[in-house]
């Protein structure tokens, strides 16, 4: 019987997974997003279009594969409509190609507005919330309060959806901030979204995904966010609010552990971050504004200016040891190209001691990186098609990672098109 692989960032999220599911869904059956909200952006690039999916799974354009949203999912309908109406030009047989588990939990308009308002009233202490009401939903799963993709079939569907959203607007209004909503408008908006759902197969994902495991199907599972934005192993509180690790996949799909096979792990030749919370390797000279313009750094889902750093290898190692990453795939090595010298963090001082491991927290007044340096590459890797055409000193930076991580590198991503991916020896 086949298993169960899985796709996952190694980083605080953004590390370019879309593209890589896109190019691995050729060798796969089914697809399927296992954890995340809209608060996720994957982008694809190819045949001069780009395509950025928050809900919809990366290999939706492609023929051969089911792509699944599951359990681990939480949808807000209004903006899985709008994806749907933005694939409509590309006549890709939508509900052919995706199914959607009933298990999966929804996302009310009063979800986004407790978010905006929990996020205003904590002021200097925000934690960089996306306000796509990703925690207040997950939260209502978590408190036995939630509504599930399943329950739009049932006949008291819109009972239902009226409790919980009274009670939404109850918890708003003790809130000492002001929203400006018009809460009417919001529904008729969410229940057009609703009859978009209506439109796909619903299904009890966890007997769709073991027959297809037992008839022989390949399956890949795709992660949406970073390790280090898991909610019990990341940056806490500046996470999201689902398990982004590998074990969120087992729990997103109801696959169990020994059903996983490859473990891809992706990471950037360099380190970014999104929202507030600490980041030890940050740059805030003329260094880090370049890689930013260069990677063309701006958050996919909310047009934010990302945060970029020397590469982590610390919490890179915590990551990849969390997760047992059996590949590494480096993305957006070409954006590094020009830099004589390269700095990679290779241990933290905290509180005084010199240590190679992830801490309980790594605030900027406990943590300073320890940096190895390392011979930078002149060269535009954008046209590279083999292995073989790598500078020898990108060669000695992959070795570096490999040897410090223990774990083999299979891909590089040399630019942001699908062609632009090399695979190693």
């Amino acid at each position: 019987m086949p298993k169960v692989n899985l796709l996952l960032g190694l980083q605080w999220g953004d590390e370019g997974k879309g593209k890589i599911v896109d190019i691995f869904t050729a060798q796969h059956d089914i697809i399927a997003r296992f954890q995340g909200g809209p608060n996720a952006g994957h982008t694809l690039v190819f045949n001069g279009h780009k395509h950025v999916l928050h809900t919809i799974p990366s290999g939706i354009f492609h023929e051969n594969a089911v792509n699944i949203i599951g359990n681990g999912v939480v949808i807000d309908p209004v903006i899985f409509k709008k994806e749907i109406e933005n694939l409509k030009p590309f006549n890709l047989a939508l509900t052919e190609r995706m199914v959607i588990s009933r298990n999966a939990h929804l996302i009310l308009p009063t979800h986004r507005l407790l978010d905006a308002a929990s996020e205003a009233s904590k002021g200097k202490a925000k934690i960089g919330s996306t306000l796509k009401g990703i925690g207040p939903a997950y939260m209502d799963k978590t408190g036995r309060n939630g509504l599930r993709v399943g329950d739009i079939e049932l006949p008291n569907w819109e009972e239902k959806y009226r409790a919980l959203a009274e009670k939404h607007l109850k918890m708003i209004s003790h809130y000492e901030v002001q929203l400006d909503y018009d809460i009417q408008e919001l529904e008729v908006a969410f229940f057009e979204g609703i009859e978009t759902l209506r439109k796909f197969q619903l299904i009890d994902s966890v007997a769709y995904i073991h027959k297809a495991l037992s008839d022989g199907k390949k399956i890949l599972a795709e992660g949406a966010q970073g390790t280090l934005l898991d909610i019990d192993f990341g940056t806490y509180p500046f996470v999201t609010s689902s398990n982004t690790s590998a074990a969120g996949a087992c729990t997103g799909l109801g696959v169990p552990p020994n059903q996983i096979g490859e473990v891809y792990g992706i990471m950037k030749a360099y380190t970014t971050r999104v929202g507030s919370g600490p980041f030890p390797t940050e740059l805030f000279d003329e260094i880090g504004e370049k890689i930013a313009q260069v990677g063309n750094e701006y958050g996919s889902t909310t047009g934010r200016k990302r945060r970029c750093g020397w590469l982590d290898l610390v919490a890179l190692k915590y990551a990849v040891q969390l997760n047992g990453v059996t590949q590494l795939l480096m993305m957006k090595g070409d954006v590094l190209s020009g830099f004589e010298t390269l700095k990679v963090c290779t241990a933290y001082k905290y509180k005084g001691q010199e240590i190679s491991h992830f801490p309980y927290s790594i605030d900027e007044d406990l943590v300073e990186p320890v940096y190895t340096e390392l011979k930078g590459w002149e060269k535009d890797l954008t046209q590279i098609k083999s292995a073989n055409e790598i500078p020898s000193t990108l060669q000695d930076y992959i070795a570096f990672i490999e040897n410090y991580l223990g774990v083999k590198m299979t891909y590089i991503s040399v630019g942001p098109d699908r062609e632009q991916i090399v695979q190693l020896n």
